[in-house]
């Protein structure tokens, strides 16, 4: 009797280190090294990447392999490597985690989903990792939702599942490093789609006053909480969205009062109707210090503003001091009137130019003779239906009126308008401080596209240019 209550001692004391060391998601400190079996899997990864079996992709192009409305398997040997930017160490993230294209400046992220909780003890903010797509799925978790996302199978509405934990086993290996993610910064009102699974970060950001005295999480929610954000832009406030989960660890503190930055990545709501912002960490609000206020437009003056209203409809733009210059191709900027509204457009359509790089370039700015100076236009798109025909803002001070090519450019950042856009919506550039440059500045809009009829063509608009500074 003695002997058989011994046995059943012991095997209750090895059933409970068992069960206890094969637990995943339990709370426990983040390794600094990686286990044999991974670091053997991990190195025989990237020897079938150097010998070429197998290819490694970036976060961008794989998002490219994404067909809207449709999960798609990965039938190809191919790898992409990211760095884990979400973390549900709070609670505010659930059995989902995004990676994004580098530690620094990164432009592209995608979402994982998977059947793990309490993931950041083995996929911790800044942890490099690949992902071996072979035999997984990319699509969306809820079809519409606009968020790219890697699973493990297909549901019967076309939607990805959950990585099993046998498959988050097989097919995503931590690299040995954790980097320390540098925010983008960005701010409320340039945040769009493409910002979907990046660490942001943004400055001279509040809560509005009429939130004084309430928590991140309204107690009557069961699910997620919405909270406004705003931020100081210009002549006004821009709004966005801070989302938290109800059940997240810090969702009864007390919004912050003071202004400051906040950082986060950028995520869309159950639906994919809107974009938000969702915290890793309340420690990533910074709130403690003045509130900030609006500039009143009423302290500056136009120094330089056209709306092209005055135009020929349909020909070559010809304004005073503007230079419309064709840098690759024969196309040039022209003049367009719609319902009495003048614009100027840049289309690659039917101009049969393998590449068309055309500039249209504002008169000038002396910025010795100003304190603050911003520029402001309006943009639209029309029949644009992929990434081929790009707009880019730049700014100059060495240009001398003729020869852009010549001249330095650099790229400022402006909301310009995508494919989601509706057709010949303009929409605002936002308010763009240019109170740091010096000497004679000039503006220029660098359209870059195909005339050859591989796609649609598509073309830009720009309207309702201004210079306003004091």
């Amino acid at each position: 009797m003695k002997t058989n209550k011994l046995i059943i001692i012991l095997l209750a004391l090895v059933t409970s280190i068992s069960f206890t060391s094969c637990v995943e998601d339990g709370d426990f400190s983040i390794p600094n090294s990686l286990g044999g079996e991974e670091t053997q899997a991990l190195q025989k990864l990237q020897e079938d990447i150097t010998a070429g079996t197998i290819n490694e992709i970036s976060v961008s192009n794989l998002k490219g392999l994404f067909v809207n409305g449709q999960a798609t398997e990965i039938t190809s040997d191919i790898v992409v490597k990211g760095y884990v930017t979400s973390s549900d160490f709070s609670g505010n993230f659930y059995k989902e985690f995004f990676i994004q294209d580098s530690p620094t400046s990164p432009s592209a992220a995608v979402k994982i989903v998977l059947e793990l909780t309490d993931s950041y003890n083995k996929f911790n903010v800044g942890r490099e990792v690949y992902i071996n797509l072979k035999g997984l799925y990319i699509g969306e978790v809820r079809s519409g939702d606009g968020v790219v996302a890697i699973g493990g199978a297909m549901n019967i509405d076309n939607e990805v599942e959950n990585l099993s934990l046998a498959q988050v086993d097989d097919h995503i290996l931590r690299g040995a490093t954790t980097e320390e993610l540098t925010p983008l910064m960005v701010s409320l009102s340039s945040i769009n789609d493409s910002h979907v699974g990046l660490y942001v970060k943004i400055d001279n950001a509040q809560f509005p006053t009429t939130l004084a005295g309430k928590t991140y999480v309204d107690a009557n929610d069961q699910f997620d909480t919405q909270r406004l954000l705003e931020s100081c832009e210009g002549f006004g406030y821009t709004n966005f969205i801070l989302e938290t989960s109800a059940f997240a660890d810090f969702k009864f503190q007390v919004l912050p009062a003071g202004g400051g930055s906040i950082s986060g990545v950028v995520s869309k709501t159950f639906n994919g109707s809107d974009l938000v912002l969702a915290l890793n960490k309340v420690e990533d609000v910074d709130m403690t210090g003045a509130r900030c206020e609006p500039l009143d437009i009423n302290d500056f003056t136009l120094v330089l503003g056209e709306d092209f209203d005055s135009g020929t409809d349909n020909t070559n733009l010809d304004f005073p001091n503007w230079t419309n210059f064709a840098e690759t191709g024969s196309e040039l900027w022209t003049e367009q009137i719609f319902n009495g509204n003048g614009y100027a457009e840049f289309s690659g359509f039917r101009t049969n130019d393998p590449v068309n790089v055309g500039w249209l370039v504002s008169p000038s700015v002396d910025m010795s003779a100003h304190s603050q100076v911003f520029v402001n236009f309006q943009l639209a798109q029309h029949h644009l239906d992929s990434d081929q025909n790009t707009l880019e803002v730049f700014v100059s001070t060495d240009f001398d009126g003729t020869n852009v090519t010549a001249a330095t450019w650099e790229k400022i950042n402006a909301n310009i308008p995508t494919m989601s856009d509706s057709w010949y919506a303009f929409k605002d550039g936002g308010l763009i401080d240019l109170s740091g440059y010096t000497g004679t500045l000039y503006v220029g809009f660098k359209f870059v596209g195909s005339g050859t009829d591989t796609t649609l063509d598509g073309a830009y608009m720009v309207d309702d240019f201004k210079v306003l500074a004091k």
